[in-house]
């Protein structure tokens, strides 16, 4: 996968467009062999919790919830705007590059 874990994304599409924020967790689903990833700060939903025992009193807590991952794009660290990733190999390694401004990613 090209997006991974504590990169800088921009949403693309849904009601969070143009948010942006650093990517928490990383979701695949295996039977779909689709890729979902949650974005801090980004698709939140709240849940209600019920009070555990008699005297406590219950919460709403809002959760970032997963965002299709063609839903979101890498921000460029020069350019600082969407970008697309590609690889290059620099010797034995496979490093990502941003396509828009051609240099490596991390």
């Amino acid at each position: 996968m090209k997006i991974k874990t504590g990169d800088n994304v921009v949403i693309l599409s849904g009601k969070d467009r143009g948010k942006t924020g650093k990517i928490v967790q990383v979701l695949t689903n295996k039977a779909t062999a689709q890729s979902y990833v949650v974005v801090e700060g980004a698709n939140m939903k709240k849940k209600h919790l019920r009070a555990g025992r008699a005297g406590e009193k219950g919460q709403v807590l809002e959760l970032p919830s997963p965002v299709h991952a063609s839903s979101v794009a890498l921000i460029d660290p020069k350019s600082s705007k969407s970008t697309r990733v590609g690889y290059r190999l620099e010797g034995t390694s496979k490093k990502r590059i941003s396509r828009r401004s051609n240099e490596t990613i991390e």
